[in-house]
């Protein structure tokens, strides 16, 4: 039983590794004004917001 609990545990962290990611999806309400307002004070990681904010200008390009 333990060799499956173990197997099970490995498992399970493997599947929540991916559940860190809280980047918010580059689309047109989240690009909007009131959209940015509120997404980009979430962004921990300059990087990540300057990353964010140049997906959506090419976003807004696109459209």
């Amino acid at each position: 039983m333990n060799y499956k609990n173990g197997i099970c545990v490995i498992g399970l962290s493997i599947a929540l590794i991916g559940c860190g990611d809280d980047t918010p999806t580059v689309n047109s309400i989240n690009c909007s004004p009131p959209g940015m307002e509120r997404v980009l004070p979430g962004f921990t990681n300059e990087t990540d917001r300057q990353a964010f904010i140049d997906a959506c200008k090419s976003f807004a390009g696109q459209e």
